[in-house]
This record gives C-alpha cells, structure tokens and sequence, in this order.
C-alpha cells in the first residue's frame, strides 16, 4: 500500500506541473464555446469515459457540457475535449481528424507525452495533455508492471482545467 501511495503521488505531481500551461490553454478554449455561442463537448473512449460521467453527473458538474455521440452535428463554435488511454486509439484519432477537417479547435488527454514520436492526436489538437500512464507503476513478482490509473489521472488533470474554467467563465474558485 505505500508503494501505491507514493507511486500515485509522484504521479499526479508530474502530471500537474508537466501540464501546467495546457491546463490553463484547456481552460481558454473550452470557456470559448462557453462564453459564445458553442457547446462544451467532452467524447470519452474506453474507460476514459469515466471523465465524461464524472463531468456530467458529479456533485459539481462541468456547466455546459454534454457527452458526444457518434454522428452528432458538431458546430464551429463548439469546442471538443476528448479523452483516450492513449494516443493511437483509433475511435480518438477518426474524431480529431473529422474535427480537424472542419477547423473545429479541440483537446486532448491521452497517455503519452505530446513530444513521442508518431503522436497524430497531439499534431492535431489545439491543446494537449499527458497524463504520463503509458505502462504499470508498480513491479509485479514475475519483473511485470502492473495498475494502470488512466481515469484516475485524468479525473485529477480534469479538476484541474475544470478550476480554471469556472474562475474565467464564472468567476467561481
């Protein structure tokens, strides 16, 4: 259990301060549909649907946003967060690259760093985070890894840009 604890900390620490900027930019365009006359879209993939359920069902959910469904009528104004366990899930890079035809701006969360090589949805979107669970972080007896916290990375990062957009589009903390 403490290496779980220590290992999860040292996790959200470098997801947190190695997105320091895109959570702000994150933040930037999706109070752009917001404050216009857009939607705020968030489209899940796989168990990173959860932040898409957290989104709208929470306690305190993200105001404005709807979940996104295949075959929806995506409008310039509207602004798209996605969400994928990693950059190469295919469901993820046919919406970005739809977005993308239509100079529709969107963000992304996956698992690998915006720099790796071959990262098709960070060349695409506007703005981009890691959250750096790209393997286990914990070894296993047979020299595996293993606990992949995917959602619970990404629920951490959400909270974060979440913070930001409610004081730039509501004033709120």
């Amino acid at each position: 259990m403490k290496m779980l604890t220590t290992q999860m900390g040292g996790l959200l620490q470098r997801a947190g301060s190695n997105n320091e900027d895109a959570i702000e930019e994150t933040a930037r365009l999706l109070a752009q549909a917001t404050i216009g006359e857009g939607r705020v879209i968030f489209a899940g993939f796989g168990e990173m649907d959860a932040v898409t359920v957290n989104a709208l069902a929470a306690v305190e959910p993200f105001k404005g946003a709807l979940r996104y469904e295949e075959g929806m009528t995506i409008h310039s104004a509207d602004r798209v967060w996605l969400f994928a366990r990693s950059a190469t899930d295919e469901k993820a890079l046919a919406l970005a690259n739809a977005l993308a035809e239509q100079f529709i701006p969107f963000a992304v969360m996956a698992g690998e760093k915006a720099e790796v090589e071959d990262n098709a949805l960070a060349d695409l979107a506007y703005t981009y985070m890691a959250t750096g669970v790209v393997k286990g972080i914990l070894p296993d007896e047979t020299g595996g890894r293993i606990v992949q916290p995917h959602v619970f990375v990404a629920l951490f990062l959400y909270e974060a840009v979440k913070m930001a957009y409610d004081e730039m589009v509501f004033g709120e903390d």
